[in-house]
């Protein structure tokens, strides 16, 4: 089974939010290679939420793709952020997926204490200038972090 670890400011979305709704769109991702990554998910697929731009950045629980990619609605809504004016019904380049609360960790694992794991080396979040908000996590990494929970 493949991994991930998606990025969401916390004021927009939390993990916390999540465990309140349940299951949420996960929208709004603007780079292409993040988009292609959302667009290999499956179902059932597994991701660390990663609580970015705040505070305490690190990784703070446990979702699952609940339901694969489709074309990101709000991407034609004006009065969004993510807005994208090229953007139409027709041609749509974004994707968002549908995610589910599996668990929120006692306390963040923060950036700081990631980069200090030798096993997270070849982690993208974890090597300088790497700003992708979708990522892939290989099973060692997976295991790695979950034994810092």
């Amino acid at each position: 089974m493949p991994y991930w670890l998606m990025k969401s400011e916390p004021d927009e979305l939390s993990i916390h939010d999540l465990q309140r709704l349940g299951e949420t769109r996960w929208d709004g991702v603007r780079n292409y290679q993040a988009r292609n990554f959302l667009r290999t998910m499956q179902p059932g697929d597994l991701f660390f939420f990663y609580h970015s731009s705040c505070p305490e950045p690190g990784i703070a629980g446990i979702g699952r793709i609940s339901n694969g990619h489709y074309p990101d609605p709000v991407a034609l809504q004006p009065d969004s952020h993510y807005f994208d004016a090229k953007a139409s019904a027709e041609k749509n380049p974004w994707s968002a997926v549908d995610v589910s609360f599996v668990e929120a960790f006692p306390r963040v694992l923060p950036l700081g204490l990631l980069k200090q794991q030798s096993a997270l080396l070849e982690l993208p979040l974890v090597q300088k200038g790497s700003r992708l908000s979708v990522m892939p996590v290989s099973e060692a990494q997976w295991q790695a972090i979950l034994a810092l929970r």
